[in-house]
């Protein structure tokens, strides 16, 4: 199935304020309920046992309204890990102040290398076209100690089928179209797999999650000092 890039509405706020924070209801639900939060809960958890972390600082890009934040960090309380999360969106009007956060760019990210343990992302590099993503993925290698993780659709016949049978759960006019325009424009687990083999990252590692979620992890070299 060919890639076809939609333009999202949510992306550029094109609706009322009622509309956006409906379409972020929305999402909210489909990370919940429909793989996005147990990617990135097994993301997070795998970095913990990897680099043998209690505490986990991570900076959520795109991270909204910290919803999905908020349910992740709740699930790895219970397995004894703390998560201090920092959200970053470009969009000022998807933060709700629930966690420190911050309106800027992702490609620029305005922080000092190595000032959180991850840097993370849940339906946003799929926003992006492939040099892009590459560039996201270095800039937040410069940005992370330990690694960089993806959470994301992938692009499948079948997935936008689902997107389309969705229309009647869904509660605002912007994710009807987006929801089948993000499946369109998402990757393949082998394009995401080639792009991140072009990063700075010392190893790839990707994993797939019901219905139609990928999780990578882009690692980073242990730090010496």
């Amino acid at each position: 199935m060919k890639r076809i890039v939609i333009p999202e509405l949510l992306d550029s706020d094109a609706g009322t304020p009622r509309e956006i924070q409906d379409s972020l209801a929305d999402l909210r639900t489909i990370n919940r309920y429909f793989g996005g939060l147990h990617t990135m809960t097994e993301l997070l958890s795998d970095v913990a046992s990897n680099r043998q972390l209690k505490k986990l600082s991570w900076l959520d890009v795109a991270g909204g309204n910290g919803e999905l934040t908020n349910f992740a960090s709740e699930s790895l309380r219970s397995q004894g890990i703390e998560v201090q999360p920092v959200l970053l969106d470009r969009m000022p009007s998807h933060l709700n102040g629930r966690y420190p956060a911050v309106a800027g760019d992702a490609l620029a990210l305005p922080f000092k290398e190595n000032s959180f343990d991850v840097v993370g992302s849940c339906l946003f590099v799929h926003h992006l076209e492939p040099p892009d993503v590459v560039r996201f993925v270095n800039e937040a290698l410069r940005v992370a100690r330990h690694a960089v993780l993806i959470n994301d659709l992938i692009r499948h016949r079948l997935h936008v089928a689902l997107a389309y049978a969705g229309f009647a759960l869904y509660r605002s006019r912007l994710t009807r179209h987006d929801a089948v325009a993000s499946v369109r424009r998402a990757f393949t687990v082998e394009e995401i797999k080639t792009m991140l083999q072009q990063t700075e990252a010392v190893k790839v590692e990707i994993k797939t999650f019901l219905p139609f979620r990928m999780g990578a992890i882009a690692w980073k070299r242990p730090s010496t000092i």
